[in-house]
């Protein structure tokens, strides 16, 4: 008779253990939920009001869908009066770079668009500037470094320490060329050349078509330097010191009302990104901004690919 009791007061304490977990974890999913929907709706962007759209443009360029839909909805945004970029970019390929200049001209078509240089905006990061009607950087910013570079690596002399030997049989001598398992022919480095003076030429055009500059004066810029802010004023490749706020004076300048706000535009996000980097930091040790550092510390140019225009002190060359 005890043992049958004693089996009642097991189940009965089952249960209530059972129902605590699930209250426990209902509450949590709950909570989850409302966070995430706070941050996203925190974040989203208040298009009801006039204002002046601001949008940050930083860390290494790539064909980025959600900037140029972003820049798009701007665009179209009957509210936005005018746009601010903020530029912090040491540059990155060539396709990217162009696929935002030419959203950032659309859209400076219909709306006057000023571009505000941070610490950085180099290579494809300064074509993107270029894509506005007014540039101001910082005395100390660093802009400039136009060009193109094409990069891959060579480890032939590493597989002939290994004793690896590579067979390839190929339609003609410059498929696939250059190739980094043997040393580059003479023909596939004349190719890759005349690829890279190409584009060189493109984005000196680019520059000439956008500045108050001959192309005889682009061209003496456009040997890979970069200048300070205040040196870019003088040759003309930025037109005024400052930040945001001389950013907004120009635009202010053309007609927009000084009492409007500058908003940013940020890149949409889902509940999944919120709550993903919190179980990170929480439960593996990972800073919340770990993608972020990563970026800072220029891993993700490793994996640049095609002809690239970006810049970056020799001291950490990755891609240059």
């Amino acid at each position: 008779m005890s043992t049958r009791a004693d089996e009642l007061i097991d189940r009965r304490r089952l249960r209530r253990k059972l129902t605590f977990w699930r209250v426990v974890a209902f509450a949590v999913i709950v909570l989850a939920i409302a966070f995430a929907t706070r941050q996203i709706m925190g974040s989203a962007v208040d298009v009801s009001a006039s204002h002046i759209a601001q949008v940050k443009i930083s860390g290494t360029i790539f064909e980025d869908d959600e900037l140029l839909e972003r820049l798009q909805r701007i665009r179209e945004a009957p509210s936005v009066k005018g746009v601010i970029l903020t530029i912090d970019s040491p540059g990155g390929t060539t396709a990217g770079g162009e696929a935002i200049y030419e959203e950032v001209r659309r859209l400076a078509s219909e709306k006057p668009v000023a571009a505000q240089v941070g610490t950085l905006a180099a290579s494809a990061g300064y074509m993107i500037a270029s894509a506005t009607d007014h540039i101001v950087a910082r005395q100390s910013s660093i802009v400039g470094s136009i060009g193109v570079l094409f990069q891959y690596p060579d480890v032939s002399g590493l597989m002939d320490k290994l004793g690896v030997k590579l067979e390839e049989i190929k339609s003609s001598p410059l498929k696939a060329e250059p190739s980094p398992f043997k040393p580059t022919s003479d023909e596939a480095r004349a190719m890759i050349r005349a690829m890279i003076l190409d584009s060189y030429d493109w984005f000196v055009d680019l520059v000439t078509e956008r500045r108050p500059l001959s192309r005889e004066e682009v061209l003496t810029l456009a040997d890979g330097s970069v200048f300070t802010g205040r040196q870019a004023l003088e040759n003309k490749l930025v037109d005024g010191l400052g930040g945001e706020r001389e950013a907004k004076e120009w635009l202010v300048s053309k007609g927009l009302s000084d009492d409007l706000n500058v908003v940013e535009w940020k890149k949409r996000e889902t509940a999944g990104s919120f709550i993903l980097p919190q179980i990170a930091s929480r439960f593996l040790g990972v800073p919340e901004g770990g993608a972020d550092i990563l970026r800072e510390l220029g891993a993700d140019r490793i994996f640049l690919d095609g002809l690239l225009s970006v810049w970056q002190p020799e001291m950490n060359r990755l891609t240059d």
